[in-house]
């Protein structure tokens, strides 16, 4: 098993008590970093039953999202190369199949902050969130066909209209608890979101919730690929985290 349910590497500062990953029964544990920076765990599930977990104390600075209007869109050629491989088109992003979609919608958009603005509206608007709706092998395509998802679907939604649309567009997948908002009553959760890349840095944009949000703390974030981001947050739901600000 490759799990990614530790803090991202831009938060460990944050901790004030460290997330380390237990299995019961003990199992020896192999840690890394990926291509994209995430910590990762290696292990060998035995036969039976297997319990991991981790429990997390993080301190967060209380700021919501940032908001940042005046964030240009770089011409393709102005890019820097790091962020050309989250142009392409995935497992999950299926940018082939979108690209005419995507130009039909927002060619007419403003650029930088207000096209990736308008793209997250128009899939929070399009798609119906429900936990019910949720599969390992939806992909972005699959979102906009069927629309309906979960958090993560109208990420990968939003993320392949994006590079349809040449913004360097990325994957993450987090703790994000009610702080700032009205309770639902429901347990805070996991959940799937995406940075973009205009104006030369990465930016947070959430196409489910589509308003800042208080207390978001990145654990992984990269391409979707092979079911990887799937599984990851699907794993990062077997931790148990707590926020405070």
């Amino acid at each position: 098993m490759m799990l990614t349910p530790n803090i991202h590497h831009s938060r460990v500062s944050d901790l004030i008590r460290p997330d380390c990953m237990l299995t019961e029964p003990p199992v020896p544990i192999l840690t890394y970093r990926d291509g994209f920076g995430n910590w990762c765990s290696r292990l060998v599930a035995p036969t039976g039953m297997l319990r991991i977990s981790t429990d997390a104390l993080i301190n967060d600075r209380g700021t919501p999202d940032t908001v940042a209007p005046w964030a240009e869109q770089l011409s393709t050629e102005a890019l820097p190369e790091e962020t050309l491989v989250y142009l392409l088109g995935s497992r999950y992003c299926e940018t082939d199949r979108l690209s005419e979609t995507a130009r039909q919608l927002f060619n007419g958009a403003p650029t930088g902050w207000g096209r990736v603005q308008t793209i997250c509206d128009f899939v929070h608007r399009h798609m119906t969130f429900g936990y019910q709706y949720a599969s390992p092998t939806k992909t972005a395509w699959d979102a906009y066909a069927e629309g309906r998802g979960v958090c993560g679907d109208y990420a990968y939604l939003a993320i392949a209209l994006c590079r349809c649309m040449n913004i360097p567009a990325r994957y993450c997948t987090g703790y994000l608890g009610d702080m700032g908002v009205l309770s639902t009553g429901a347990p805070m959760d996991f959940a799937g979101w995406f940075e973009a890349y205009l104006g030369g840095q990465w930016y947070t944009f959430d196409a489910r919730n589509n308003m800042p949000r208080i207390g978001r703390v990145l654990v992984a974030q990269g391409i979707p690929r092979s079911g990887r981001t799937r599984w990851s947050r699907f794993l990062c739901g077997l931790t148990r985290s707590r926020a405070e600000h």
